[in-house]
């Protein structure tokens, strides 16, 4: 075992949850539900039980974090971790989430040009009252 109780073998220094966190830029709590979650596989265990990562670990810490940027969903980023650990070449996969979330975009840009375009006939029928009540 090292000095930080891991039982890899493995000479890659081992890094607990809070200096990931501090290496990533994301919370503690984020890591362990990306962890729960099967997103990201902690390298090893301590003896104390604590969670242990390496470079590797940071790496798809980058990967996680600018794909949730892109709001890919949990799902789907674990299909999209899940090929790349299998070693096979995921660009059609990454390109087709990209063009998906594109798509969901430009539907999305459509609905509010229509809602801009219905608060633009409202605004344009407002009668202004001068701030008076008018009377009954």
């Amino acid at each position: 075992m090292d000095r930080q109780g891991s039982r890899s073998a493995d000479p890659a220094p081992s890094l607990r949850i809070g200096e990931v966190a501090q290496r990533s830029g994301l919370p503690v709590k984020t890591i362990r539900y990306y962890c729960d979650e099967g997103l990201l596989q902690p390298r090893d265990r301590s003896a104390g039980g604590y969670r242990l990562f390496d470079e590797d670990n940071l790496a798809e810490l980058a990967i996680i974090r600018a794909l949730r940027a892109m709001d890919v969903s949990i799902p789907e980023l674990a299909r999209i971790l899940e090929v790349r650990r299998s070693g096979v070449c995921n660009c059609s996969l990454l390109k087709g989430s990209i063009a998906d979330k594109m798509s969901s975009i430009d539907q999305r840009i459509s609905e509010l040009r229509t809602m801009k375009d219905e608060l633009a006939r409202l605004l344009g029928s407002w009668q202004d009252c001068g701030g008076l009540k008018p009377e009954r």
